[in-house]
């Protein structure tokens, strides 16, 4: 087989390389390279390394010319060796790599966790993955992996992904949890023990809360906080919204680690230890904007619809709303019952517009449990705004 042939079938014109390209072969590689180039009249070419085994120095200076003259598009289907050889001489800093990812079936397997981005399975007793529902969602798994590692070194308990795979069509990411379950499964086995698992939440809750962060490094809740409110502007009365963008803009900023999508499935314990997962909603900020979220997952999508509950997580509405106001009063505890109703109060404000943003930007109103859900949350925020002075809890 030719260590170079041309495919220009597709929409892009494509080079395969093939087998060992080294001191010996390169400048046969790279001539026939050009020779190709010339005779198609091509601009740029995507090279497919599907069938290239090893790449020395001497044929990634061959690549480097393209790169060099603007010739590249991309690199596709690098075996897990050759892309370590690209990454270690730092082309995937300077062009657009990509590998060949294992395939992996979730046929069959628990679900155990489930969130905006992805469904996690358990696929052994000592791995799961995030299947993520984008088909294009390899920089959403990068972005992911990067704030894992963060988070990690920073010091929250969390479960590190050490390899991406291929699931159907679209991306996982695969993690280590030996014999961790969901908190979601642990209250479906043992209902009664629910304001222990909850105890053990905010514990790991307070933990992450107590973790300060350098501004730069996750997003600023704050700011998005800003921009979520001032979505609404043509969809609440003018001076409610005047109201909120007010107080939204009075909320302290913050430096302290948030997860952003806290809740009994996100939530495993692994020997004891409780360990955060899906990990691609991180912020820094306010308590409020952790909150706001929580009450959303328990409650707040639940307004139009109380089976909702049961249709995310499996329990009952009333089992679901236990579990948020648990949370806020072990957070919280030793506040007075006066203090606890004014936080959830400004929580549930937070919450509401999160949802009514949500529910309209993804077109959702189009069906009758979206417009319900929109006109159920929009009444209760309009109603809570009239009767709070500020969000700061």
């Amino acid at each position: 087989m030719d260590i170079v042939t041309f495919d220009g079938t597709g929409k892009d014109p494509v080079i395969r390389l093939n087998g060992h390209i080294d001191s010996a072969n390169a400048p046969e590689a790279g001539k026939a390279i050009d020779d190709i180039i010339a005779r198609e009249g091509c601009t740029a070419v995507v090279v497919d390394a599907k069938d290239l085994e090893y790449i020395s120095s001497a044929g990634l200076r061959v690549i480097l010319k393209l790169l060099k003259n603007k010739q590249l598009i991309r690199i596709v289907n690098c075996s897990t060796d050759v892309y370590e050889i690209f990454e270690m001489t730092g082309f995937t800093e300077m062009a657009e790599i990509e590998r060949v990812y294992r395939e992996l079936s979730v046929e069959g397997c628990d679900i155990i966790g489930q969130g905006a981005n992805g469904t996690v399975y358990r696929i052994s007793p000592d791995t799961i993955v995030k299947v993520y529902h984008d088909e294009d969602a390899l920089d959403d798994i990068r972005n992911d992996r990067e704030s894992a590692k963060k988070a990690f070194v920073l010091g929250m308990p969390t479960a590190i992904p050490f390899d991406v795979v291929r699931v159907g069509d679209r991306y996982g990411a695969v993690y280590e949890l030996l014999n961790a379950k969901a908190v979601k499964d642990l209250i479906l086995e043992n209902p009664d023990d629910i304001d222990d698992e909850v105890r053990i939440m905010v514990d790991l809750l307070k933990k992450i809360h107590a973790i300060k962060v350098e501004k730069g490094v996750f997003p600023s809740a704050l700011e998005k906080a800003i921009g979520y409110v001032e979505f609404l502007k043509d969809y609440i009365p003018a001076d409610t919204y005047e109201k909120l963008d007010k107080m939204i803009r009075e909320v302290p900023d913050d430096d302290h680690l948030l997860h952003g999508d806290f809740h009994i499935k996100n939530v495993m314990l692994q020997n004891d230890e409780a360990l955060m997962i899906d990990l691609d909603k991180l912020r820094i900020g306010n308590t409020l904007f952790e909150f706001g979220p929580i009450f959303n997952a328990y409650v707040g999508f639940s307004k139009a619809d109380p089976a909702n509950a049961h249709e995310f997580f499996g329990i009952t509405s009333e089992q679901a709303r236990h579990i948020w106001e648990q949370t806020v009063r072990c957070y919280f505890e030793g506040c007075s019952e006066e203090k606890i109703q004014d936080i959830m109060k400004k929580t549930m404000i937070y919450g509401y517009v999160r949802i009514i943003r949500r529910t309209i930007r993804r077109g959702e109103t189009a069906q009758e449990r979206g417009w319900k859900l929109v006109d159920a949350c929009t009444e209760e925020l309009i109603r809570l705004v009239n009767e709070t002075d500020n969000l700061i809890i």
